[in-house]
């Protein structure tokens, strides 16, 4: 079951648009502030010519559960994201990815997702979000509280930092 959010842009709403997890079989399972818990299991089509799962597909459940969990704090695209494969993957295998949110700053966020079968670590994928929209207004660029004068943001107050 699901654990829905109250935003109207969170990951339970971004995983419902994503086409591409549905075609290759992802489930959310669970969703929270900053947090999700995905799973895919791995079919004959994933595999690559080692027979293993091809990466492609461990990255894209990985950046799926990161994109659910940062989407959970406003409309947010990926800055980048790389990923760390501490284990092959096999046919048949059910792979579990908990992303979870590590520290947001002005409309950045740094997100860990960790892929497993069972208790193995398959993948650490880390990515780097950037919100675009303001979650209540909808409004595009720097907004409100919560920019942090970082990379030419503001906080809303002026051009010169005044109300």
């Amino acid at each position: 079951m699901v654990q829905h959010m109250t935003s109207p842009h969170d990951g339970t709403t971004v995983f419902a648009a994503d086409a591409a997890a549905r075609r290759h079989g992802i489930e959310l399972l669970e969703a929270a502030p900053g947090a999700a818990v995905l799973r895919m299991a791995v079919t004959a089509e994933m595999a690559n010519g080692h027979g293993i799962a091809h990466g492609g597909y461990v990255f894209l459940l990985a950046d799926t559960a990161f994109a659910c969990a940062c989407n959970s704090r406003g409309v947010a695209v990926a800055a980048g994201a790389d990923i760390t494969y501490a284990a092959p993957a096999h046919v048949g295998d059910v792979l579990v990815a908990r992303a979870e949110e590590r520290v947001r700053f002005g409309r950045n966020g740094v997100y860990d997702v960790r892929v497993l079968r069972g208790a193995e670590v398959i993948a650490e994928f880390r990515g780097r979000s950037r919100i675009v929209r303001d979650p209540s207004t909808g409004a595009r660029g720097p907004y409100g509280a919560g920019g942090s004068g970082v990379n030419g943001e503001h906080d809303g107050t002026g051009p010169e930092g005044r109300a």
